[in-house]
């Protein structure tokens, strides 16, 4: 009965229980401008990402803000907890280079499969369809698609930055059948010579931007994006020519808001028997990243802090409703992503960036209502962002990329049960650019170790459904 008391926000008139909480207004505000700095970076990076499937620049920038500052209130008014949400890096990824790019979905398309998923995990945070997917997926794969999440977006990093490029072997030859010597057509990645303004200013960004971070610089990700930016300039790389100003952005947002909905959308996703096995995997595996995301911080950052009990843990799996703050939380999270569907973006998760906000203090939803409002000040500030160059923002993806493999190391590496299937899960998501690939190979490796260990009754259920709808849609991709 005593902990219910603790999700009541106003004891004695006070909202956010600050005194409970042993917290003030000024460490709450400082710790929200601390988690805002760490995380801004997401309203010019999303943007930069999805516009390569065609959508506006502008109308995906105002989404990425309104669907940022809509989750955080949810989050801090609701759940009050310090948590800020944004479109997360990795599911951007997928939605761009993997659903768009790779399976041939149009953006609208995948705005509806992004708007399903955020349904779905509405219902799996208010059943017990929660409990049954967390006990299915192993902690040695949770980690490793956290870190291989970590080596895709550090990837495309590096292709942002123009450091790599991609010609045919010279050494290599194929012998064809009538006795002729040719060059082998395989193309095979090298490091660009560093001559360029381009390739020069991303060197200068990335130095730069790993050492404000290794000197624990507040706002270390930002300040790199600004000061390499700024180094653009004389370079005739950073230029207003093809800026958006804040009302264009504004006149671009009824392009993609609820966008979702229509034809191309919601309308022709399901217009397709044969694509419905895509559909479904492709929302499961939208699904699947988002929630363990969202778990692994709250869990990695509230315990440790006191945000959550381990009473709010265990609600996980035998709690029915919002009794607890991680319930509330992780509906505020939920709701989240079908919101920014609405608008225009890809899925809004929990940013562990929040990390370091908590980090200076913040313990109520007060830190994420600061936050939530430094978004809708950021807004008016379209012209100078948009002008910002792949050079200047490459390196931050880069960085929070190593940031995300640390998840690596709570994997057994010297266990191979553990190892193998942690290997193809992790490194496959950035040889293969794609999660849900990533997760494939982690799944099926794991179900066959176990059954050659004669451990196959280990395997949940649901982990082997998974891994045979994953069989499928590759049984299903060959023959297209």
């Amino acid at each position: 009965m005593a902990q219910n008391k603790q999700v009541v926000f106003h004891p004695k008139g006070d909202f956010f229980d600050l005194k409970g909480q042993k917290t003030d207004v000024r460490t709450e505000i400082m710790a929200g401008i601390t988690t805002f700095f760490t995380m801004v970076y997401i309203i010019m990076v999303n943007p930069s990402m999805l516009s390569q499937t065609g959508m506006p620049w502008g109308a995906v920038f105002l989404a990425t803000i309104i669907a940022s500052v809509i989750g955080t209130l949810v989050m801090g008014l609701f759940a009050n907890v310090p948590y800020a949400q944004a479109p997360g890096m990795g599911l951007n990824a997928f939605f761009v280079f993997t659903v768009c790019f790779g399976l041939g979905f149009t953006w609208q398309e995948a705005l509806a499969m992004v708007f399903l998923c955020g349904m779905l995990n509405i219902v799996i945070t208010v059943t017990k369809i929660r409990k049954m997917i967390i006990a299915a997926i192993p902690r040695t794969l949770q980690h490793a698609i956290g870190g291989g999440i970590g080596g895709f977006i550090a990837y495309i990093g590096i292709k942002k930055c123009g450091l790599l490029s991609f010609t045919s072997d010279p050494g290599q030859y194929d012998l064809l059948d009538s006795g002729t010597v040719v060059a082998n057509s395989s193309i095979v990645p090298a490091i660009v010579n560093f001559n360029t303004p381009g390739v020069l200013l991303a060197l200068f960004g990335i130095i730069l931007t790993v050492i404000l971070v290794i000197k624990n610089v507040k706002g270390a990700i930002l300040l790199g994006i600004a000061v390499t930016a700024i180094a653009g300039i004389p370079l005739g790389l950073t230029t207003a020519t093809n800026s958006v100003s804040f009302t264009d952005a504004v006149s671009q947002l009824p392009t993609t808001f609820c966008a979702a909905f229509g034809n191309p959308g919601m309308q022709s996703l399901f217009s397709d028997p044969s694509k419905l096995p895509l559909v479904l995997m492709t929302i499961f595996a939208f699904s699947l990243s988002d929630t363990f995301d969202t778990i692994g911080t709250f869990i990695g950052t509230g315990r440790k802090t006191g945000i959550f009990s381990e009473e709010d843990e265990a609600a996980l799996s035998n709690s029915k409703g919002f009794n607890t703050k991680m319930e509330r939380a992780l509906f505020a999270d939920a709701t989240a992503t079908s919101i920014g569907a609405v608008f225009g973006t890809s899925n809004t998760t929990t940013y562990v960036e929040s990390a370091a906000g908590i980090g200076a203090g913040g313990r109520t939803g007060l830190t994420s209502v600061v936050t939530a409002i430094m978004f809708m000040i950021s807004a008016f500030f379209a012209p100078l962002i948009s002008a910002i160059p792949d050079e200047a923002i490459a390196p931050s993806l880069i960085i929070v990329g190593v940031m995300m493999l640390s998840s690596f190391r709570d994997i057994k590496w010297d266990d191979l049960e553990d190892a193998v299937p942690g290997f193809f899960a992790g490194i496959f998501m950035a040889l293969c650019y794609s999660i849900s690939y990533g997760m494939a190979a982690g799944f099926l490796f794991y179900c066959i170790i176990k059954l050659v260990k004669g451990k196959i009754k280990e395997v949940h259920p649901i982990l082997l459904v998974s891994t045979l709808l994953f069989v499928l849609n590759f049984v299903i991709l060959a023959r297209l």
